[in-house]
Parts: structure tokens; C-alpha cells; sequence
């Protein structure tokens, strides 16, 4: 199923780029004449077309940014898996996605690189647990 563009953006689109060509086309005709600059028919077309151009492709790019859906939501990171990127005792930093959160663990101390899993969200803050199988790494210190 192919998303549609809503239609008062294609609208928008139209006559803002059909209103910035008029603009160009009067500046360079009426305005540029005064301070002694004069553009041929030639130079004045290229410029037209080179902003048309330049208003398509920003157009297409536009499009695409009300099309995509958000990647990172609150009910699509319960679940996923990430590592510690600041320890967790009780509150750190995570990394899940590639997005880096505030985070915390109640069942124990984690470490950097420890594996974790999401289980609930508090506001902005995820809590998590270990990711069972994963091996704690052995301290130095004992």
C-alpha cells in the first residue's frame, strides 16, 4: 500500500515555487536594470529552469519526510535489545537502536557493554535488565 502525499502540500508546492519564478523573472527585469545589470533572455530562462528544477527535487525530498513513519517510538523500543554505554547503578546510559538513552536498572549494578533488554518506559527514561544468556564479564578489582 503506497502512502499519499497530502494534497495541501502538493497545493503549497505549486504556488510557492510558481510565486518564487514570478519574483526571480520581476527582479531580473526591473530591479537588476537599475544598478546598471543586464541579464540576456538566455540567462534569465536558465535561471528559471535551474529553480524549477531545484523546487522539484525539494518538493520530492519533502514528500518523503511526511511519508516516513517514526523510527524510534514509544511502543516499538519495549522489547528491544541494547548495551550500556554508562554504568547503571541504579541510573546510566544506554544505547538502544543507535539512539542513546537515560536509563536504569533495579536488579542489579550493569556495567559498560553489558547487554540489556527494554521492559517499560518512565517518561524519558527506559528501564531495563539484563538480557538473559548474555555472560557478565569477570571484575578486575577481585
Amino acid at each position: 500500500m503506497k502512502a499519499i502525499t497530502p494534497l495541501w502540500y502538493a497545493v503549497y508546492s505549486v504556488i510557492s515555487t510558481i510565486l518564487q519564478e514570478i519574483a526571480i523573472v520581476a527582479i531580473v527585469l526591473w530591479v537588476l536594470p537599475d544598478f546598471n545589470i543586464h541579464v540576456p533572455l538566455w540567462g534569465l530562462v536558465i535561471l528559471v529552469v535551474a529553480f524549477a528544477v531545484y523546487a522539484y527535487v525539494t518538493y520530492r525530498l519533502g514528500r518523503m519526510a511526511l511519508i516516513l513513519k517514526p523510527m524510534v517510538a514509544p511502543e516499538t523500543i519495549i522489547g528491544n535489545q541494547g548495551k550500556v554505554v554508562r554504568p547503571l547503578n541504579p541510573e546510566g546510559y544506554v544505547k538502544i537502536q543507535g539512539v542513546l538513552w537515560k536509563a536504569s536498572c533495579v536488579e542489579s549494578e550493569l556495567e559498560v557493554g553489558d547487554e540489556v533488554v527494554v521492559v517499560e518506559i518512565d517518561r524519558l527514561k527506559l528501564i531495563v535488565c539484563r538480557k538473559e544468556g548474555a555472560l557478565r564479564p569477570p571484575r578486575e578489582d577481585m
